[in-house]
């Protein structure tokens, strides 16, 4: 399990490092003024891995162009970072993408439960053109965590999962325990609903695995 920090300013990536991230997302569609150059800025600060994250409004971000557009956002960035979040609507530039040897995290965010063999269905569409499929859902019910655990477990690895919304918050530290490879969290304003900070996850992790 490792530990995303999400931010929205290059000016957080060293208080990200320093509270225990294990990478950082550059959140380009939150991010004010010249996206690259606050990229640049991030790498220049710290040694973390990257993710560059373009997030389409239709999935909770507030990108609103078109797929041509969002490439022509991405690439500029390609030489800072190691990794991309790719959705799926953006799948016809994962072949360039993997061309620049960026590591490819396929996601899905869906604004309701997900039904578990969809759940199935979606990882293995998802792995035909990324390396780590993320899906996020957001669960109305205690069973629909219970869905997202057995998936999560029963999943071929490397695969990452979570939940949105505030309700159902705790998922977000139980899925590393069931194999999730990643869990986002932010440093200063959230950049998702129901995110723990990074002290915040760290300190649950101290907690939930100390042993007398």
């Amino acid at each position: 399990m490792k530990i995303v920090a999400s931010i929205t300013d290059a000016c957080q990536a060293v208080a990200a490092r320093d509270a225990g991230a294990d990478l950082i997302e550059c959140r380009l569609d939150l991010m004010a003024g010249n996206c690259v150059a606050q990229v640049r800025a991030c790498r220049e600060q710290v040694t973390l891995p990257i993710i560059a994250t373009l997030r389409s409004g239709e999935e909770g971000g507030r990108y609103f162009g078109n797929a041509v557009d969002w490439f022509d956002k991405i690439q500029p960035v390609l030489p800072f970072v190691e990794y991309v979040d790719v959705e799926q609507r953006f799948a016809m530039h994962a072949a360039s993408i993997r061309e620049a040897k960026k590591t490819i995290i396929a996601s899905h965010h869906a604004a309701q439960q997900i039904a578990l063999p969809d759940l199935f269905m979606l990882e293995r569409e998802l792995r035909v053109y990324g390396d780590i499929p993320k899906i996020i859902i957001t669960p109305s019910c205690a069973e629909d965590i219970v869905d997202l655990l057995a998936f999560t477990c029963a999943a071929k690895k490397p695969v990452c999962t979570g939940v949105m919304g505030s309700s159902f918050r705790y998922a977000r530290v139980m899925l590393p325990f069931f194999g999730s490879e990643l869990v986002y969290c932010h440093v200063g304003s959230a950049t998702a609903t129901g995110q723990y900070s990074v002290e915040e996850f760290v300190e649950l992790m101290r907690r939930m695995q100390a042993t007398d």
